[in-house]
């Protein structure tokens, strides 16, 4: 009798003792590597935004289409932003943010990276969802910035998160030297823009392969948010109208280049050439007129030789790329034609263009 009721009692001792190592176990929360096996960007249900202010009170939301990403195992992440995916929700105003402000022939993709801390996020599959501090560094139109932003991180499932601000984040123009592309813009569309952006971002990223299984109560799995759809130039002809706006964007870009006093093209005109090919050859039935003008230094008589041989360079190169000479009107105009009153050397530089025009 004594021994059965000791055996008794260590059965239920062992048994107690097990439940408690069970209970134990459950309360300690459960940590893993939160890059375990790396992310890819979900580029189809991630947004990158940003907010422009006009005319003093009037904001307009725009975005950029084409994202591509990733988190690597060791927690450096990356995201990869293709300027020409600029999407304003209007054609021709998608073309002057890639010309006249992003200079996106020069300046085709801005490029966001950070290193993000394991430990802020071990606990991630306990807590769900985590506010954190990121430090990250934007490369941006040839400039590269550092800065901190809060995020809110949220685990959709074991193998998939989303990463958003919690608040936009507010980006100098002058900081990326995008100044200068601001007054091309205020010019082009006669209005007032306020010199910061205001950027959010709300990024999805998927497992590149299946992770460790955690025991956590099951998630809901949220469906991709619909970014992508890029926003990038059309295929085919244009229409005429179509041509024209892009004739009068890329005659104000001022990124076709000359030597001082000379009408040889330096190699820094060849992206924006290469941009004017692409539309000339697009808009078949137009023929253009490709005008040269100068500062006033000099004489007008030099000046206005000056200008044509700049304008006939311009035709030249477009010859070559097969545009027929027959619908190319070459014209200078040397200085008889200022934007600006030729008082300064950035004024003076800004007169000295190449302008495009439709003549049929």
């Amino acid at each position: 009798m004594f021994r059965t009721k000791t055996r008794l009692f260590r059965l239920d001792f062992l048994v107690s003792v097990a439940a408690l190592l069970f209970i134990a176990t459950l309360a300690t929360p459960q940590t893993i590597d939160p890059f375990e096996n790396g992310w890819t960007l979900d580029a189809e249900g991630s947004e990158l935004n940003f907010m422009s202010i006009k005319k003093g009170d009037v904001a307009e939301d725009s975005r950029f289409a084409t994202l591509s990403g990733l988190i690597t195992e060791d927690g450096k992440a990356q995201i990869r932003v293709l300027m020409d995916s600029v999407d304003t929700h209007v054609d021709l105003r998608n073309v002057r943010m890639r010309f006249l402000f992003f200079e996106s022939f020069k300046y085709p993709e801005a490029l966001i990276t950070a290193q993000l801390d394991p430990a802020t996020l071990q606990d991630l599959h306990q807590t769900r969802r985590k506010m954190v501090e990121v430090p990250f560094t934007l490369d941006l139109h040839g400039v590269t910035v550092e800065r901190s932003a809060e995020v809110a991180v949220a685990l959709i499932d074991n193998d998939r998160v989303n990463v958003s601000t919690t608040k936009p984040i507010a980006l100098k123009l002058a900081d990326f030297n995008l100044e200068e592309g601001r007054q091309k813009l205020q010019e082009a569309a006669e209005v007032t823009i306020v010199p910061v952006g205001m950027v959010s971002f709300d990024f999805v990223f998927n497992r590149s392969s299946p992770g460790t299984p955690v025991a956590t109560a099951e998630v809901t799995r949220v469906a991709a948010g619909g970014g992508a759809s890029a926003a990038l130039e059309t295929k085919g002809a244009f229409d005429r109208e179509a041509c024209i706006g892009r004739f009068e964007i890329l005659s104000r870009a001022g990124n076709i280049y000359f030597g001082a006093g000379s009408a040889r093209l330096s190699a820094e005109s060849v992206p924006l050439l290469e941009n004017l090919y692409d539309v000339v050859s697009r808009c078949p039935d137009l023929k253009i007129e490709i005008a040269g003008h100068t500062d006033s230094d000099g004489s007008d008589a030099a000046n206005l030789r000056l200008s044509e041989l700049r304008a006939a360079s311009v035709k030249e190169y477009l010859q070559g790329k097969g545009i027929p000479e027959s619908r190319m009107l070459v014209v200078g105009y040397g200085e008889a034609q200022p934007l600006l009153e030729n008082t300064s050397a950035a004024n003076k530089a800004r007169n000295r263009r190449i302008e495009f025009s439709a003549l049929n």
